[in-house]
């Protein structure tokens, strides 16, 4: 791709804009007739200014195919295959019901790979689909523990590995580089330890926004870092008349400041329609209560958001707004939109990520924490909160404002946060870091040319 490969810095000038006539055709799904102009655009260089966005722009049509991959014939073939009587009038339904992304690629629509597995979410909707019910057995012990003792706390040891694809050409002078996240310090989680790991790893500070291992080595297809951290996460009942400050926490969080209430676009973005949703959510409020605000922030999102996998982030728009008005999105994108109505609102607001780690599956996994006065910092998951909703199940919606649970690993603070050292070409997720990053040869790979894997080595009770 030379000249033209995009950067992490790129992205952040998406919302500038493309010309009109390329826009056109982007919407239309012409895909690579857009490419072609951005490269004529950018070689002739007659408007600088746009160059990083035709820049980020084009990495993304690029991208959009493969992660866009499955066509309408064969998604009415995968449905069928359990669902005999499926037919194509009952996938428009669903479509224009939300629940189910699409994209024009090349004037065709396509979905998701995980197009499926995002239906076996709503069974009153998809009655000829498997969707077996998630047994949460562990998960309301565990909040039933955090209720009695006032916290819970846990000893984990996880294994993270990465490996590129067979696909990726890699000879044994060919220059490779790889961050794996790493457990970070932070209110809930310290005792950080690398067990094992692939020769030459370089840990990042307990403190960086993104923290990871790091590799720089010459002809390595896959690298792998074991670690064990002690996670505590207290409880609190911020539905209590008078909530009290959660205890014990094993580590601290830096005190709030100008940028836990500014905009950080493209993402978190104070959009119009975002400033009149949060006038009216925040009606009758006073602006001094960032508690009430930040529930009615929760509230809005848990109880009007519905769940549905989404593609690689760099793939998405004006993630708040475009959640706000569509009301569907995954973790992250639920956090997004929280975070930005609660800044909105004049409540600090930040992000948190990394994995979800218990006992039975591990997986990445984003929230959100916000600072109310007296409190401190608190935390909102509000994917698990809309999943509460939809099962009817409204004790659990209200743990998750102000509670998470023993069962993560924090490795980022920071949603757009640098890695250490910082990668100089366009990420595989330039927003986030929960599976790893490579570098081959000087270009990133995409989830598409690597494998990744996350498994529990171990969780024991601590104090």
């Amino acid at each position: 791709m030379g000249e033209f490969d995009a950067t992490n810095e790129d992205i952040r000038h998406l919302d500038d804009g493309l010309p009109a006539e390329i826009a056109r055709l982007k919407d239309a799904g012409e895909l690579a007739h857009a490419v072609r102009l951005i490269e004529d655009e950018l070689a002739a260089g007659a408007r600088p200014e746009l160059a990083a966005c035709l820049r980020a722009e084009r990495a993304r049509m690029l991208r959009a195919p493969r992660d866009f991959c499955v066509t309408r014939e064969q998604a009415l073939a995968q449905i069928r295959a359990e669902w005999p009587d499926f037919g194509e009038g009952d996938l428009d339904a669903l479509i224009d019901r939300g629940r189910i992304d699409w994209r024009l690629v090349e004037g065709e629509q396509r979905f998701l790979a995980s197009f499926l597995d995002a239906l076996r979410k709503y069974p009153e909707e998809v009655p000829g689909l498997s969707c077996p019910a998630p047994d949460r057995t562990e998960q309301l012990a565990t909040i039933d523990e955090m209720r009695e003792r006032g916290h819970a706390a846990r000893r984990v040891r996880i294994r993270a590995s990465i490996e590129a694809g067979e696909g990726v050409e890699i000879g044994a002078d060919t220059p490779v580089r790889c961050w794996l996240p790493l457990p970070a310090a932070c209110p809930q989680q310290a005792d950080m330890r690398v067990v094992d790991a692939t020769p030459g790893g370089i840990a990042a500070a307990e403190d960086a926004p993104q923290r990871t291992m790091y590799w720089e080595r010459e002809g390595t297809r896959g690298f792998y870092v074991e670690y064990e951290y002690t996670i505590c996460a207290p409880y609190a009942d911020l539905w209590a008349d008078a909530p009290a400050a959660p205890a014990p926490r094993v580590g601290m969080a830096p005190a709030p400041c100008l940028a836990d209430l500014r905009e950080d676009r493209p993402h978190v973005a104070f959009t119009p329609y975002l400033r009149a949703l949060a006038d009216r959510i925040f009606a009758g409020l006073a602006e001094g209560d960032a508690l009430g605000r930040a529930r009615a922030a929760y509230d809005y999102v848990t109880k009007n958001v519905d769940y549905r996998f989404q593609p690689a982030y760099v793939l998405l728009d004006g993630i708040a707004d475009n959640c706000a008005k569509s009301l569907r999105g995954d973790c992250g994108v639920f956090a997004l939109t929280f975070i930005t109505l609660c800044r909105l609102g004049g409540v600090p607001a930040r992000w948190q990520s990394g994995l979800y780690a218990a006992p039975d599956h591990v997986g990445p996994h984003d929230w959100a924490m916000f600072y109310v006065g007296g409190l401190g910092w608190l935390w909102a998951d509000c994917s698990f909160g809309s999943a509460a909703r939809r099962d009817g199940d409204e004790a659990r919606r209200r743990f998750y404002f102000g509670n998470l649970g023993p069962w993560r690993m924090v490795a980022n603070a920071q949603f757009e946060g640098n890695l250490a050292p910082a990668c100089d070409v366009l990420r595989n997720d330039p927003f986030d870091n929960q599976v790893g990053e490579m570098v081959v040869g000087g270009h990133g790979l995409t989830s598409h040319d690597f494998a990744w894997k996350v498994e529990l080595v171990s969780m024991e009770p601590a104090e």
